[in-house]
């Protein structure tokens, strides 16, 4: 049995999912809408490889601090019907029944939030998820992050230690898809390694490495 691992914004989906989640909290009145501006200007640090994955979690889990996970979970699932699933590359459903088919193990590794990309994993059938955590205090977010961030090498170190758990399996290869610098660590790592829609220096980078590039498009 193998391993596949998907990243999910702008690998699975054409998008940013907590970008999405924002704008969707805006638009139904649920946060205010200088949050976008906010999230704007931090993603623009994360493309520059300089973003602080606390000051991005935390800014982004303002809305939501105080909240019900009942009440939340229920805007998750009509968010994802109407902004996450429609924006789903149909070869990334493809190349993940491919996976799947073969009797492999298929995660999805995001450096989004559990609370979005645990219940996105389920609706597209994986396995399971990685992500980053979102503390939950008394049935209620606390607005506060937990753990190792699956962020650059943290993706990796968080693998590793859900690996050390998975004691009835045993994994041949690790397959890995990504989009972004950000994710070499995890690249890296894979004994198959696929890059999705690269920018110029991953797309140099894949060449180098003798990676296969896939073209993604809805």
């Amino acid at each position: 049995m193998d391993l596949a691992l998907f990243d999910l914004d702008e690998t699975l989906i054409c998008e940013d999912s907590t970008g999405l989640w924002l704008r969707w909290l805006v638009s139904q009145g649920f946060a205010p809408e200088a949050l976008i501006e906010q999230e704007r200007a931090l993603m623009a640090q994360y493309y520059q490889g300089a973003l602080s994955m606390e000051e991005y979690m935390s800014t982004t889990l303002a809305p939501l601090t105080g909240m019900a996970t009942l009440t939340v979970s229920g805007w998750i699932r009509r968010f994802i019907q109407r902004d996450i699933l429609p924006r789903v590359y149909p070869l990334a459903r493809e190349r993940m029944t491919w996976h799947q088919q073969r009797g492999d193990t298929v995660m999805i590794i995001s450096a989004s939030g559990e609370h979005l990309v645990v219940p996105i994993a389920q609706q597209l059938g994986a396995h399971g998820a990685l992500a980053i955590g979102v503390e939950i205090v008394d049935d209620r977010y606390s607005g506060a992050t937990y753990g190792t961030m699956t962020y650059k090498e943290g993706k990796v170190s968080r693998l590793s230690d859900w690996k050390a758990l998975q004691t009835d399996q045993a994994f041949d290869r690790t397959w890995a898809y990504s989009d972004s610098m950000n994710d070499m660590p995890m690249l890296e790592h894979a004994d198959h390694a696929h890059v999705i829609n690269p920018d110029e220096l991953l797309h140099q980078e894949a060449l180098n490495r003798g990676w296969e590039v896939c073209r993604w498009v809805r």
